[in-house]
């Protein structure tokens, strides 16, 4: 019974520590993922070269960078704090087993001392015979095997208890080896940290100096991209228009197939002339049932769509009307998110669809439409296009290659939007 308590404490206790290193392991990796991040950015910022119309893009790659360093620092103090429970918890533990070997130890020499006063075997014979009577000397030879099993099972305990308190003080001296390197690479990342935000203050100053061109250059590109937004509405307008009329034109074919058979006595058909559409909303994009279940399966994956282009990447455009987080005189309102790459890179479908439109807007290059039932993505910027109006396209399938401005700096930057009927939504939590 003893050893099966022993057993049920060590299994406990093993689980625990590993539930705990788990933990670890789980921050650990994300602060791999975020350390992945700020290489990628810093390889971006060495091929985006530093010239006056992309500064701002520069200093949008270094905030960024600077958000995903302050992201590895709160997961190093949250790893460290991990191990402090750790540690805190190996030294309860050490401390429990530590009392109960010493309590162990010194019953052990109690009943060793006792049997040496009583060392002789004649001792033990004499115990047995001085017995009033057989069922009493029967008892104290029970005794004396139990009690000699009984010293064995603690001496085997001690061995025990010794090996597992030797366990747990080499983890203890592992978890705090491990935190000490923690605490290293924690004031390396500080540093780090100081380094790029005093380069961010350096571009933010150089912006600063050259305020009226950076603005005269923001009011174009929004021009540029509210024509891109009123090519996209006209786009969906006419599609919906487009949807209604089919739908409305089976209806009426239906109808006058129905009064046809009535008049000539005949049984109306039983299947429709023509697939229904019908749409999720009113005014909204009328939707046969395949359509229907594209839309569903789209919204259904939901957080796990892939990143539109191929290769490395990083956001350096948000969505949404905001103020610029350095710069008080930028505000900008963008209808989707921008994503800048590496040259060469190729744009790619996030989910299965067809190809609605192609057109070319001036400031985005060549723009593709994809619809997936109701909902629609959108890819601008492209300086080739491998897809045509009408094509099906499936789930990373490459549609086009990312136009890189090698006049300001060689950047590389996909827009791309998400739509639900005529309503703009945030891509950046559908996502993986």
């Amino acid at each position: 019974m003893k050893y099966l308590w022993f057993v049920i404490f060590m299994l406990t206790a093993l689980t625990a520590f590993g539930q705990k290193s788990a933990r670890v392991r789980q921050l650990e990796e994300q602060r791999k993922k975020a350390l992945a991040e700020i290489e990628m950015t810093n390889q971006l910022l060495k091929e985006t070269t530093q010239t006056a119309q992309n500064s701002l893009n520069r200093l949008n790659l270094l905030s960024q960078q600077i958000l995903s360093r302050k992201k590895v620092i709160s997961l190093l103090n949250q790893e460290l704090n991990e191990l402090d429970n750790q540690i805190n918890a190996s030294r309860r533990e050490i401390n429990k087993l530590e009392k109960e070997l010493g309590e162990k130890r010194n019953n052990y020499g109690k009943s060793v001392q006792s049997l040496y006063k009583r060392r002789s075997s004649q001792d033990k014979l004499l115990f047995i015979l001085s017995a009033d009577n057989f069922a009493q000397s029967m008892r104290r030879m029970r005794y004396l095997r139990e009690y000699s099993d009984w010293q064995k099972n603690q001496a085997t305990e001690i061995i025990d208890k010794q090996t597992e308190l030797a366990l747990k003080q080499r983890d203890l001296e592992k978890t705090r080896s491990e935190k000490n390197a923690l605490l290293g690479t924690r004031e390396q990342e500080s540093r780090q940290l100081q380094t790029e935000e005093s380069s961010q203050k350096q571009e933010v100053q150089q912006l600063n100096k050259k305020q009226k061109q950076l603005k005269d250059e923001l009011r174009k590109k929004q021009q540029q991209a509210n024509a891109l937004n009123r090519q996209i509405e006209k786009q969906i307008a006419e599609e919906i228009a487009r949807a209604e009329a089919e739908a409305k034109a089976a209806r009426e074919r239906e109808r006058r197939a129905r009064e046809k058979a009535k008049a000539e006595g005949k049984a109306p058909a039983k299947e429709p002339i023509r697939e229904e559409r019908v749409a999720d909303t009113q005014g909204g994009y009328a939707m046969t049932k395949a359509e229907k279940k594209l839309s569903d399966d789209f919204a259904s994956n939901r957080g796990r769509l892939p990143f539109p282009v191929s290769g490395r990447y990083t956001i350096v455009g948000t969505f949404g009307e905001q103020q610029h987080q350095e710069l008080k005189y930028v505000r900008t309102n963008n209808s989707g998110i921008d994503i800048q790459t590496t040259p060469g890179a190729d744009a790619r479908a996030v989910f299965n669809g067809e190809v609605t439109r192609v057109f070319v807007v001036p400031g985005y290059n060549n723009s593709v439409i994809v619809r997936h039932g109701n909902y629609l993505t959108v890819y601008s910027n492209l300086s080739q296009v491998y897809v045509k109006a009408g094509d099906k396209v499936s789930t990373r399938q490459a549609i086009g290659k990312i136009f890189t401005d090698t006049e300001s700096g060689n950047a590389t930057i996909l827009h791309f939007q998400l739509w639900k009927e005529k309503t703009k939504l945030n891509p950046a939590p559908w996502l993986d």
